[in-house]
């Protein structure tokens, strides 16, 4: 597994637990869910728009941004990322 995602994953987590001031997690858990399921629906548009109209280094960010929204909507509802690896190799198993 890439280990920048189990680095950014525990970041998440501890900034849910330790909940510091300013933290920008913090300020979206803070907002419930639905507001961070909405945000992650948001980053995946704007995914669809860059990878259409805009150049590979704007896609890179927003493929990016879309990561991290989809890690703090897993910590908000409980799902870790063996969850999530756990799923897909289960998949590729078919």
């Amino acid at each position: 597994m890439c280990e920048t995602f189990e680095r950014l994953y525990k970041i998440v987590l501890d900034r849910l637990e330790k909940r510091p001031v300013g933290s920008y997690t913090v300020e979206l858990a803070s907002k419930g869910r639905g507001y961070v399921a909405r945000k992650l629906g948001e980053e995946a548009v704007e995914v669809v728009v860059a990878s259409l109209y805009e150049d590979r280094k704007r896609l890179v960010e927003e493929l990016a941004d879309l990561v991290y929204h989809m890690m703090v909507l897993m910590a908000v509802n409980n799902v870790s990322l063996e969850d999530v690896c756990a799923e897909l190799e289960k998949r590729m198993k078919k």
